[in-house]
This record gives C-alpha cells, sequence and structure tokens, in this order.
C-alpha cells in the first residue's frame, strides 16, 4: 500500500527499518508487499517508511490507516 505522508513525517530507508527489527532489507519490502508495512515510492523508485508506523509495528500498537 502507498501512503502520502504528512510534511512534517519522518521517513526511513529499508535498511533503517530492518535494522530495528535485526531483519534483511528484502524481508522488510516482503512486508509491504504483503500489506503489514505501507510505504512510499521516491521519484527514484526506492521504497520509504513512515517512521510512526515502524514503530508501531515495533511497539505492537494497532495504527489506523487512512481509508483511500
Amino acid at each position: 500500500m502507498t501512503v502520502k505522508p504528512a510534511p512534517h513525517e519522518n521517513l526511513l530507508t529499508p535498511s533503517e527499518v530492518a535494522t530495528l527489527f535485526r531483519v534483511d532489507p528484502k524481508t522488510v519490502t516482503r512486508w509491504a508487499k504483503a500489506g503489514k508495512l505501507s510505504s512510499i515510492r521516491t521519484l527514484g523508485g526506492h521504497r520509504r517508511y513512515l517512521e510512526s508506523e515502524v514503530q508501531a509495528l515495533l511497539t505492537g500498537v494497532p495504527q489506523q490507516r487512512p481509508a483511500d
């Protein structure tokens, strides 16, 4: 799922997210493809992840996703 970040929202790279979860960056990409984590694509096609959503997933707090 692709979302539009708030103007002040911090974005994380797959490597940064992988470090937090102690997994391979490809695992983070698989999570995004499976819908467990939403991603944003840069103009160059690279994935970025909302820091708030990553932190919520880390702490186990369910987060509401905005409806499209």
